[in-house]
């Protein structure tokens, strides 16, 4: 998608983003930045969000704030505490993108590791449905909110627990919106699925593959300035960033 956002559309705007320090988190955050927003970037290595924040700052883009958080290892009583800070920092939230995820293994549901698999359902399921629910009231207060989804069509063979985890994520997403859709202050509920990028964890995925024919994060940028801009209507959707 070739959306041709305004210079500072996001200006004043309070953004969330999981998995901040590398990736498409990492490029959506620099993205937001680079268009006004206000972001936070959560993701478990601080070490990497202190990088992303280092160059939005450089870049002269509005001061980030840093929230490290663990995904897997989060209690619900974490996501609180998160809700809370972010209440008593901004005042109020305007998007929220969970664009956190990890791969686990490529391998048979017969063989499948049962740890891993724990782990994968943490990160890709449960961590965006818990945060979900805590920073609800703080996103339902602020007008035009927004709630992103990060998704994948991997239900085929071998796939495991990440191919699982993203189908049940578009099912979340439907249901979710499908609530909100009904509430007198809704927040608009879209899932993104940005297909083949040249990230870390699609080198893991496909180590054959030549990062060369992959597009940069960069690239797919536009589609998520487009998803948290008032001019994407869609509802319950999942919008494909290469089309």
């Amino acid at each position: 998608m070739q959306y041709q956002a305004q210079a500072d559309f996001l200006k004043d705007k309070v953004i969330l983003i999981t998995g901040a320090g590398d990736g498409l988190g990492q490029a959506a955050a620099r993205a937001y930045a680079a268009h006004g927003a206000t972001v936070v970037l959560l993701g478990r290595t601080i070490k990497k969000l202190e990088k992303t924040y280092d160059e939005i700052v450089e870049a002269g883009h509005p001061e980030p704030a840093i929230y490290p958080l663990n995904l897997e290892g989060a209690t619900p009583k974490d996501y609180v505490e998160l809700a809370d800070t972010l209440k008593q920092q901004f005042g109020h939230l305007h998007g929220l993108l969970h664009s956190a995820a990890i791969l686990g293994v490529s391998t048979p549901i017969q063989q499948h590791d049962i740890e891993v698999w724990y782990k994968v359902m943490q990160v890709n399921l449960n961590a965006p449905f818990i945060m979900t629910q805590a920073l609800l009231p703080l996103l339902r207060e602020t007008e035009n909110s927004r709630i992103i989804f990060t998704t994948d069509d991997k239900s085929s063979a071998y796939w495991g627990a990440y191919g699982i985890s993203k189908d049940a994520t578009t099912s979340f997403m439907k249901v979710l919106a499908d609530e909100m859709d009904t509430e007198s202050q809704p927040v608009q509920v879209n899932a993104l699925n940005p297909g083949a990028v040249r990230t870390q964890m699609r080198v893991r995925a496909f180590p054959g593959e030549d990062p060369n024919t992959i597009p940069l994060t960069d690239e797919v940028m536009p589609t998520y300035l487009y998803v948290m801009s008032d001019d994407c209507k869609e509802i319950g959707q999942t919008i494909l960033a290469q089309e």
